[in-house]
């Protein structure tokens, strides 16, 4: 099977011998911003993704590219974050944002059959190395990121560091959730999505966390589509409760991560609106937004790294075409195509 339907030319072009570059400016690679483990992992999945629906080496080569970071990435049973464009690490230690993403990402390789062995087993042998420090994670996401992966891997031997960070982040939503604010913590920011949707991998075999996942993830998809179409909260100056979710600027991880956590949902219930939620978010990408516009750069393939209230940030970062990539696989195999920019309100 070939990849002719899908435009991944910057994905190549964002990507050197070492792994893909961080920042880049309008649709060139900026080496001076050097690499990051996080955008890699991200990468990693995505590469997974193309090369199992395809089979072409040219994704096997960025599969194992990607991976290879995130092993030159691990210390001490952590992973590094910032690399400088001469290789070398500009931290002793990342955050644990990253730590958790690299689980996730490292647990989703081990299980794809249609890998090839020696990057599943890579994979799971990095996996087993770095999860005994999940025992010393604190932050929300991270845990959240964490959990998703054990998780997703199954193996009996996460069992425990699961069950803690469940109980965690279900003692933590207890806490905060009132009436009208039903979340995780007292201003909605980032990547918002994968906060319900850990709770909904958990919720297969945990009544209590679907009941979470679905009334957050609810919540989520109330302040943010409106008017028929998806309006990300904006980081500059997020949503706090009380407040109102800022307008901008709006960034391409929250179409994908709330995307994403729309189809677990999806699956879990078997309800349409939430696979009408995740179209909507994908076609966040391509002109059904507040600015009327589309993200993708048909000169280069890359997607622009947000909306501000002034037009389109036209950087193509990292984050941004891994994030348009990913939405617009999962767009292919959920046969959403082809989609129109002015795809109709319903």
């Amino acid at each position: 099977m070939t990849d002719d339907s899908m435009d991944t030319r910057y994905l190549f072009r964002l990507t050197d011998d070492t792994g893909m570059f961080q920042h880049a400016v309008l649709g060139v690679p900026d080496p001076k911003e050097g690499y990051t483990t996080d955008d890699n992992a991200r990468a990693l999945v995505l590469a997974g993704m193309l090369y199992a629906r395809t089979g072409e080496r040219k994704y096997e080569d960025l599969l194992v590219r990607y991976l290879s970071f995130l092993v030159y990435a691990e210390k001490d049973r952590w992973f590094r974050n910032f690399m400088g464009y001469d290789r070398d690490f500009l931290e002793k230690r990342g955050s644990e944002d990253c730590f958790g993403r690299c689980l996730w990402t490292l647990a989703w390789t081990a299980v794809q059959k249609r890998l090839p062995g020696s990057v599943r087993v890579c994979a799971e042998r990095l996996l087993r190395r770095t999860v005994p420090s999940c025992s010393s994670l604190s932050c929300l996401k991270s845990k959240a990121y964490a959990l998703s992966g054990l998780l997703t891997w199954g193996d009996p031997s996460a069992q425990p560091f699961a069950k803690m960070m469940t109980d965690f982040i279900v003692d933590t939503y207890a806490q905060c959730r009132r009436e009208d604010w039903r979340w995780f913590e007292d201003k909605v920011t980032y990547c918002n999505g994968i906060l319900p949707y850990s709770m909904l991998c958990a919720g297969e075999m945990e009544k209590r966390c679907r009941k979470i996942g679905l009334e957050s993830l609810d919540f989520l998809l109330e302040s943010t589509i409106r008017e028929g179409m998806f309006r990300p909260v904006g980081c500059k100056g997020w949503f706090p409760r009380g407040g109102k979710p800022a307008e901008y600027d709006e960034q391409p991880v929250e179409a994908c991560s709330t995307m994403l956590a729309c189809l677990k949902a999806c699956r879990l219930t078997g309800s349409r609106k939430y696979s009408d939620a995740a179209r909507r978010c994908f076609a966040w990408y391509v002109g059904r937004n507040s600015l009327g516009q589309t993200l993708i750069d048909p000169e280069t393939g890359g997607c622009c790294d947000g909306l501000k209230r002034g037009g389109l940030n036209r950087n193509q970062g990292a984050e941004s075409i891994v994030c348009w990539l990913i939405a617009r696989t999962v767009a292919e195999e959920e046969r959403w195509l082809p989609l129109s920019e002015k795809e109709e309100e319903k």
